[in-house]
Formats: C-alpha cells, structure tokens, sequence
C-alpha cells in the first residue's frame, strides 16, 4: 500500500477507458445467418444470462468480453445472439439493444409482437389477486 499522500492510482486508464463519444447515433445492426434476437429473462451471475429467442428456444448466453463490463443488461433487454454451432441450447451475447433501437426493429418487422420493448418489469403479469399489499395500519390491532 501507498504511503502518505499517493492513494493508489494505479489502473486508472483500464477503469476509465477512451471517451467514446456515445452522443451520436449508432446504425442499426439487423441480424445475419447464425444470429438470432432474444429477450432478456433472467441473469445469472459471472456474465451468463437465460434468454427467449425468437424461434422459441430459451438459451442459456454468454455476455462477450467486451460487453461484459461496459454494456449493462437488464431483465427484458432485446439482445443479438450469436448462435453456437454444436450447443444449440447455448449462445453468445453480440450487441444490446437500446429501447429505440429495439422498436423500430420491431417496425421493420424484424421482432414479433408479442415482444415487449420497453417494459423492464417482467413479473407484472404473473401478479395474481392473491397478492396482497400490506396496510401498516392494521398491525396496530393486533
């Protein structure tokens, strides 16, 4: 460990990385043979995802080394996945898409629509009337 005034300023360049300039807008990158769109189900921890593709297949996917710390994805991201050749049942991550990015794919015909774009709760329908919310002010009675 550093002493005095030095607090440890190794690393900064690989935290920080280059500036990007994410403000213009990026081209919309559609799917080619051994490619497939998905949704987000759930994450898994150590950069592994469990998503449902279009052709009806749940796969388990692999976020790319590139993506893994830069790109955040949430549950009911519309992603690309790069299929595997001998795993059908497991892919790669290639590319997330942004909301609106993700809709006018949906535009174009490329998504189906029964896909949801720009929900992130996921869980709403499956919220029964058996669910019930808490009042504070009936624990008093007890």
């Amino acid at each position: 460990m550093p002493k005095g005034g030095a607090k440890g300023k190794g690393g900064k360049n690989r935290r920080r990385g280059k500036g990007d300039g994410g403000d213009e807008k990026r081209e919309l990158i559609f799917k080619e043979d051994g490619q497939e769109y998905a949704q987000v189900l759930r994450m898994l921890g150590n950069g592994r995802l469990e998503a449902q593709c279009i052709d009806g297949v749940k796969r388990l996917c692999h976020i790319r080394g590139k993506m893994r710390k830069k790109v955040w994805v949430n549950t009911g991201d519309i992603i690309l996945l790069g299929l595997r050749d001998f795993q059908d049942e497991k892919a790669d991550v290639i590319l997330k898409y942004l909301a609106d990015e993700a809709r006018s794919l949906k535009a174009y015909g490329e998504l189906p629509e029964t896909f949801r774009v720009n929900d992130t709760d996921t869980f709403e329908e499956e919220r029964g009337e058996n669910d019930d919310f808490f009042d504070f002010d009936d624990i008093n009675d007890i």
